[in-house]
Parts: C-alpha cells; sequence; structure tokens
C-alpha cells in the first residue's frame, strides 16, 4: 500500500450524492449539504445520486425515509438516482447490499487486513479513559490485533461476540486535497484500527460509505467538516481495495446564533417544522446556500439562479450560522415572487370561506405586502373580513392615550356614510389637535387592532360602513 494518497481528479461530469440516515425528519444541516451536493452537480451537468443509508435498522423507519422523498422535492432537490426511481448502482438502501458488503469485506479478510475484535464495550472505554488521562489521542489500543489463530478461535467457540478491524497500517501518511481546506495530512499511527463490521453483522459507516461511494461512481462527497478525521480511514479502505478515490468537500457546520452546534434545543430546526409554519422552498434555499458559501448575487435567486451562482471555490472554511432573522428576510422576497395565483393558494386555508374572485383579489392588493406566513393572512383576514374582538397590547395602549373625545370627533368624521378617509382623517387631526403617530396610531389600533399594518385607506374600502362604526364606538368605550 502506498504511503500517500491523493484524491483522484474528478472527470467530467460531476458526480454528487446525498446519503441520509432514515432515523428521523431531514434537520437544516442535512438539508443544506443535501442542497449545496445538488447544486454541485447540476452546476457541472453532472448526475446526483440518493442513497439510503439505513443499517441501523432499530431506528431507521420507511415512514422517514418517506418524509426525506417528501421534504427534498418540496425543497426543489431531485435526484437522478435513488431508492425511488431506481438507477444503474440500484439498490440504494443498505440494507439491501448486504450480499455486496460480504463480497468487498471476504477481500480485505483475504489480503490479511482485517481481524476480529472481542473487547467489550466497558473494556474500551476503560482503555480510552487511560489513553485521554496519558495525554494521547484516543485510538484503538490493538487488544486483539495480534491474537493467535488458536485464541481466536477458542474466543469464537465460547460464541464472544466479535466485531470486524481493519488492520491500519503503521509509520504511513495519509494526504488528500480538501476542496475546501486545502492539503490534509494524517499519520496512521494516531488512526488506529477501527471497526467495519459491528457484532451485529452490520457494516460501519466507514467501510459502507466509503465502498457505495466508489460502486456508484461518485466523483465529488460534499459534508460537513466533523466528518474530515473519516476520511483518512475512507481512503485507507478504498486504496486497500483498489477502489476510486473522490474528491471531498468538507464544509462548515451549521451553527445557532449562539454559536453551538445547531439542535432542537434551538427551536424548530427540521425542514418538515419550518415547512408546516409556512416557510416557502424558495425562502430556505436562499437562506441555506449562502450559509457557508458566498453568492455573487445579493438578490433572490431562483432555481436557475442558484446553480448559475453556485461555486465550490465559494465554500468557506468558517462555521456558518443559522439566522431566522434573515430566513425571514428570504421569505419576504420569496412572497414578493410569487404569482397571484401562487400566492392565493399558499394562503387558501387561511381565508374564511365564501369569498368571492373578486373580494380575494382585493384583498391580496391590500395584505399581501404585510404578509410573510399564512398565519399573517389569517390575522389579517380576520381584520378585514371578520369582527375584531382582540388588540394587541400597544394598541390598547394606544387607544386609552388617544382618549374618549379623539373617537367622539373620529365616529362624526369618518364613521358616516360617503366619508372620504383622507379628508376626514386630516380634519379629525385639526379637530383633534393630533397629527402624525398620534393622529394615525390610535386610528389604526381601533380600526385593525394593530398598530402596524396594510396601509387605512385601501383596507377600509372593504369594511361595511357598519363595521367602521362599531370598531370606532368600540374604542370609544375603551378609551374611558
Amino acid at each position: 500500500m502506498p504511503s500517500d494518497s491523493m484524491s483522484s481528479e474528478s472527470p467530467d461530469p460531476v458526480v454528487t450524492r446525498f446519503a441520509p440516515s432514515p432515523t428521523g425528519y431531514l434537520h437544516l444541516g442535512n438539508a443544506r449539504t443535501a442542497l449545496l451536493s445538488f447544486l454541485a452537480a447540476r452546476k457541472a451537468g453532472g448526475r446526483f445520486i440518493l442513497r439510503v443509508e439505513d443499517t441501523d435498522e432499530a431506528r431507521s423507519t420507511d415512514e422517514f425515509m418517506i418524509a426525506l422523498y417528501a421534504d427534498l422535492k418540496w425543497l426543489g432537490i431531485d435526484w437522478d438516482e435513488g431508492p425511488d426511481i431506481g438507477g444503474p448502482h440500484a439498490p440504494y438502501r443498505q440494507q439491501e447490499r448486504r450480499t455486496l458488503y460480504d463480497e468487498w469485506l471476504s477481500r480485505l479478510d483475504a489480503a490479511g487486513l482485517t481481524y476480529p475484535c472481542f473487547c467489550t464495550p466497558t473494556e474500551l472505554n476503560i482503555s480510552r479513559k487511560r489513553q485521554l488521562a496519558a495525554g494521547q489521542p484516543p485510538r484503538y489500543a490493538g487488544t486483539c490485533r495480534n491474537l493467535t489463530t488458536e485464541e481466536r478461535a477458542e474466543r469464537l467457540a465460547r460464541g464472544l461476540p466479535a466485531a470486524l478491524r481493519f488492520r491500519v497500517p503503521e509509520g504511513q501518511t495519509v494526504s488528500f486535497v480538501d476542496v475546501v481546506h486545502g492539503e490534509q495530512r494524517f499519520n496512521t499511527d494516531d488512526i488506529g484500527d477501527f471497526i467495519i463490521r459491528r457484532t451485529d453483522g452490520s457494516t460501519a459507516f466507514f467501510f459502507s460509505n466509503a465502498v457505495d461511494d466508489a460502486l456508484m461512481g461518485v466523483t465529488l462527497v460534499l459534508r460537513g467538516d466533523d466528518h474530515m478525521t473519516n476520511t483518512p480511514r475512507q481512503i485507507l479502505l478504498l486504496q486497500a481495495l483498489g477502489l476510486r478515490i473522490p474528491r471531498y468537500a468538507h464544509v462548515a457546520l451549521l451553527l445557532g446564533m449562539d454559536g453551538a452546534p445547531l439542535s432542537k434545543r434551538h427551536g424548530d430546526t427540521s425542514l418538515r417544522d419550518l415547512r408546516e409554519h409556512g416557510y416557502l422552498p424558495g425562502a430556505l434555499r436562499n437562506h441555506l446556500v449562502r450559509l457557508g458559501h458566498s453568492c455573487v448575487s445579493d438578490g433572490w435567486l431562483d432555481e436557475a439562479g442558484l446553480i448559475a451562482d453556485f461555486d465550490l471555490t465559494r465554500l468557506g472554511r468558517a462555521a456558518a450560522k443559522f439566522d431566522e432573522a434573515q430566513l425571514r428576510h428570504w421569505q419576504k422576497e420569496t412572497v414578493a415572487h410569487l404569482s397571484t395565483e401562487e400566492f392565493l393558494s399558499w394562503i387558501a386555508a387561511e381565508l374564511p370561506p365564501g369569498l368571492d374572485a373578486q373580494q380575494k383579489a382585493q384583498f391580496v392588493s391590500v395584505a399581501r405586502a404585510n404578509i410573510e406566513l399564512p398565519s399573517d393572512a389569517r390575522a389579517w383576514a380576520n381584520v378585514i373580513f371578520g369582527k375584531l374582538d382582540a388588540f394587541e397590547p400597544t394598541a390598547l395602549a394606544a387607544i386609552r392615550e388617544a382618549g374618549e373625545g379623539f373617537f367622539t370627533e373620529a365616529l362624526k368624521l369618518i364613521g358616516h356614510p360617503g366619508a372620504e378617509f383622507k379628508q376626514a382623517v386630516k380634519a379629525l387631526g385639526q379637530a383633534a389637535g393630533k397629527k402624525g403617530p398620534a393622529l394615525f396610531m390610535p386610528l389604526r389600533a381601533a380600526l385593525t387592532g394593530f398598530t402596524h399594518g396594510p396601509e387605512l385607506a385601501p383596507m377600509l374600502a372593504l369594511l361595511p360602513f357598519a363595521e367602521v362604526q362599531a370598531r370606532l364606538e368600540h374604542a370609544r368605550r375603551l378609551a374611558v
């Protein structure tokens, strides 16, 4: 085996993959990895493969796998090969590839590069603690490496559970050029022999992940930089098996705004959570592509724009932070790019039944700029088409600060048929001695229950006169 290894140059077209485990809903960090891998393949005119790594049978479920397909497609990601559509490298679920793994494991065994390990989890944990206490990097101590044939046979005869370890060559250097981080070098003496088949017979990530990449023709692996130390192990395996080594691009991890790795304690961070809250796929795409990757364009990008803007050389090394404020910015941009038909379809469930086409069109023209999420549409639909029965605290405070007299005048000037709103408000300001926010804030609060929102005049044009009058009278009583 050679002492140095450099990843092969990637041929054209590029082949990337996304290989999630169906043990839960798609997390934002994995969604970003999927998106970057998809964009890299599409930018190069290559192929994008979906592979499901479901060797953890206790936690992997078909329910999560089906949800995974749905979430990826919702995000705008499609694939050229995968479990649901097949392809030249089928099967694409690791549970269905065991015979293949056994074949490649037997090649390592025939080359004398594996051995059974009988160490228990407790023994391994004690060894690890001793190494750490001595200031040494934790690695397998090689306890079972030099057992004799007779000693191994005796342990197997007693039925002791045995994992299978790969013999890491001593005194060598594994090197590769990472697309993001540049040249990386690892001393094999710091790696230690690692498990490639568990005691339950399932293959470990190091082995199955690397073999699948090679056999499926993957030429570029994008994954989180927490996998950086896994790469030399996988390169050693691929070298030993004579399989092609892909290029690797280890992208920065996704963090919360507090700098900690993104997790459920940061709130709703699965793609499904955000989808159910009403975020649009275009918003997620535009935010995620800018986390750990610099876009040339500062503006909103559609799918074609994202592909055109994507560049592997602009993947950054610094950890990326998920920022919900930035996501909301891209949500606003995405909403603005929806057609009227798309917008109405998006908020349809939040509108009261029975609205005709004209009422829907009027609602869109009045409220669209103030709607970021479908729940916002529900709130404004209630203001425009329903009865006002609740006020936000700032609105109630504005009403009370304006006083009863203000609304008595408002009822005279605004709350009657035929009143032209702008002229009536000007007259109200003169009568009440108020202008600017002191004039408009309490009026908006009384008529909408909010101190912010769509322009008042067109919104009030949708309200029956009796409802305008009732709201002003209600505000007058609240101000007493």
